[in-house]
């Protein structure tokens, strides 16, 4: 098999981390970036992967990471765009700060990630978007976090037009609710999340999902088995949406 070189944006905890780990098995060079040091670090000194800090919301730190790996001669076959936010809110309790940190995390942090990164992106590339079943179904305080996905989701139509002759493909994945740190980091409850996880026995599926569950589907992504592969979504939500 051949070997690739994957980076993977906010790895240092949930399906980035597991799909860093997964990577690190698979003989690939694996790449992460994160926006705490001490957490990249941690993961550096665990699976002996590349790390750069890079917080999806500071342009320059953006910038930077791009310009190193140019000067490295990088040449990234994967980029897995995965860093993101979940800061619910009401929308009638919604400010003007709140919405202009989830847009630039979740939608100008990926743009202006690949952007950076495109002078490294091999010929034929892959990069995988990570999106949430969020942009087909609503959910109380999320509107904006349904926004910040959905945008981006409409800027992959573009890029695979733009960056078409340069061999990159873009898709993405709409992962279900998935127990993650993203549920803390949210506020929510020890007990809040394990009555929503219950609730989840009630899918197909019968559970909540977990990160570990979304790696096939983005590998698969990632892989040449899906090089015909342009603007495609896979739902990844255990029949949440059935």
């Amino acid at each position: 098999m051949q070997i690739k070189t994957i980076l993977i944006t906010g790895a240092t905890s949930g399906i980035g981390l597991a799909l860093a780990k997964h990577n690190v098995a698979l003989g690939n060079n694996v790449i992460i970036t994160g926006r705490n040091q001490e957490k990249l670090d941690a993961v550096v000194a665990d699976l002996g992967v590349k790390a750069y800090l890079a917080d999806s919301a500071n342009l320059d730190q953006l910038a930077s990471l791009g310009k190193s790996l140019e000067e490295e001669g990088v040449k990234l076959d994967g980029v897995v765009l995965n860093a993101g936010i979940f800061h619910p809110s009401p929308f009638m309790n919604a400010t003007p700060a709140h919405f202009d940190e989830m847009i630039a995390v979740n939608t100008k942090g990926p743009f202006f990630t690949l952007q950076a990164l495109q002078p490294c992106l091999a010929n034929p590339s892959s990069v995988v978007f990570v999106s949430s079943i969020v942009v087909q179904k609503g959910f109380p305080g999320s509107a904006v976090y349904s926004a910040s996905k959905a945008a981006f989701e409409a800027v992959i139509h573009v890029l695979n037009v733009e960056l078409a002759d340069l061999g990159v493909r873009v898709n993405s994945i709409r992962p279900g609710i998935t127990a993650t740190e993203i549920h803390s980091k949210a506020g929510m409850s020890t007990e809040q999340q394990t009555a929503v996880f219950e609730s989840l026995k009630a899918t197909p599926l019968g559970r909540e999902l977990r990160a570990e569950d979304h790696l096939g589907s983005i590998q698969y992504l990632l892989d040449d088995a899906s090089t015909p592969l342009r603007n495609v979504t896979i739902e990844v939500d255990g029949g949440y949406l059935v």
